[in-house]
């Protein structure tokens, strides 16, 4: 026998051990970081989760943590920080869907004072806070766009501006991210940054259901039932083995909050101390309350704001007013009218013309001779924008001459009028000014605006004549 086949069954051997050593090694520190942060289960898909957790952790490289709702991805977040070089540093976690779309910049990057309306002086934000440590912004897909910008900033080159100032300052900060929908879909419809969604999805986490997580369901509701008895001195439930099929096999939308309700509520209200099928089905949910539809949004619609729909609606309105007007006109041709109801109407409608010379009005012409006689109608007019031929004579009006006639005719103008937000914006900027003799602190009032925001757009539209 040669020295190399002497020698290859034990390096074979050797190889063999050293492997065996990497998987119990493995194995023992993924049993660690469960004890550490409190998380329960053996299933395949959580362990494989948290291993990517272990190995991305002493990077500095971005994460994106996805999974429903309760499922328990903020521990994941917590475990990458705790083995990081961040871990010295202060740890963060933000809702972006729990922060209004008016404050979000505030809080994240923070504001100098006067900024905007309240900020009576100046403000850290959270990035600024934890230079050095770990931001975990949850519910990602809530962020509004341009807050996403700002955000993309800081990924890129660490670098970020206070609201209402011009000063680039610098942070060194971990950031993590965690979301229950699908991302990739947003990207898609317009919701999400794309350069964005790569510069977080370096490296993607993705967090089991519950229901897809076996036995799991059966030891995290012991440990559940045993912290619920301990905290209030009683004794523990158990379930039977129908009982336990029964649990395995509910799909639970809720995910481990809802199964720690469950448990909390066996616990406290069930005088026996072993709860079969009969009793846990009580408590648990219709299958059909797991699968609610979800309510159909018009995306046309949702993606406009609260100004754009108000704006929409006065626009609406304005023409239901030129319509009402229009028809006015046409039934006073149609009506015997005294000199003195006559002179009323002209005076009204003289008033409309004035305040607003671009009214589509096409007021009635009036032709006729003397007192008495009949006046010849026109022979088509306009209701609603569409022509409509009108036969016959014209009753008899005591009136030789209409003064509405006088009115200007601009039936050839358009009845389109611009809908663009910045052009009325810019008017009732201009009418405020007026109003007030140009003093912006008065305009700004009535606008419902900051002097700040006030400057701003006067600037924007170069009204500063």
């Amino acid at each position: 026998m040669s020295r190399v086949q002497r020698i290859f069954p034990l390096y074979a051997c050797a190889m063999l051990y050293a492997l065996c050593a990497m998987l119990i090694m493995d194995t023992e520190q993924i049993q660690a970081i469960k004890q550490r942060f409190g998380i329960n289960g053996n299933a395949p898909s959580l362990n494989h989760a948290i291993e990517i957790a272990i190995q991305v952790a002493p990077t500095d490289m971005t994460v994106l943590i996805t999974g429903e709702s309760g499922s328990g991805k903020e521990s994941f977040s917590k475990i990458i920080h705790a083995l990081s070089p961040y871990k010295h540093g202060q740890f963060i976690a933000i809702n972006c869907g729990a922060i209004p779309e008016g404050t979000i910049d505030s809080e994240l990057f923070g504001h100098e004072k006067g900024a905007f309306t309240g900020a009576a002086e100046a403000r850290k934000g959270y990035f600024e806070i934890a230079n050095g440590g770990t931001v975990f912004l949850d519910e990602i897909s809530e962020m509004p766009m341009g807050t996403q910008t700002r955000l993309l900033r800081v990924l890129e080159y660490g670098e970020f501006i206070r609201v209402g100032s011009s000063k680039v300052q610098k942070t060194k900060v971990r950031v993590i991210a965690a979301t229950n929908t699908n991302l990739a879909e947003r990207v898609q419809t317009g919701k999400f940054r794309e350069d964005l969604y790569y510069r977080l999805n370096m490296v993607p986490i993705s967090v089991p259901p519950l229901r897809d997580r076996g036995d799991d369901i059966i030891l995290l509701f012991r440990k559940f039932a045993t912290d619920f008895a301990d905290k209030h001195r009683i004794k523990p439930v158990k379930l039977t083995d129908a009982a336990k099929e029964r649990l395995t096999n509910f799909r639970f939308p809720g995910n481990i909050r809802q199964l720690k309700n469950i448990a909390g509520q066996i616990s406290v209200l069930e005088m026996e101390r072993e709860i079969n099928d009969e009793i846990l089905i009580k408590y648990l949910p219709e299958e059909q309350t797991s699968r609610i539809p979800a309510i159909y949004k018009n995306t046309s619609e949702s993606t406009l704001s609260e100004r754009d729909l108000l704006y929409r609606v006065l626009f609406d309105m304005k023409k239901d007013m030129y319509e009402l007007k229009k028809l006015v006109f046409t039934l006073l041709k149609h009506a015997n009218l005294d000199d003195q109801t006559l002179d009323s109407y002209n005076e009204l409608f003289q008033n409309i013309s004035e305040s607003d010379p671009t009214t589509p009005l096409t007021p009635p012409e009036y032709s006729g001779g003397k007192t008495g006689q009949p006046l010849t109608p026109p022979p088509t007019h306009y209701i609603g924008g569409t022509e409509k031929v009108v036969q016959g004579n014209r009753p008899q009006i005591d009136k030789t001459t209409i003064e509405l006639s006088k009115t200007e005719d601009i039936s050839h103008e358009t009845e389109t009028e611009s809908l663009s937000i910045q052009q009325k914006e810019k008017e009732l900027i201009i009418k405020a000014l007026k109003k007030n003799n140009n003093k912006r602190k008065y305009a700004a009032r009535d606008l419902e605006i900051s002097e700040r925001t006030l400057y701003r757009k006067i600037k924007q539209y170069d009204l500063e004549d």
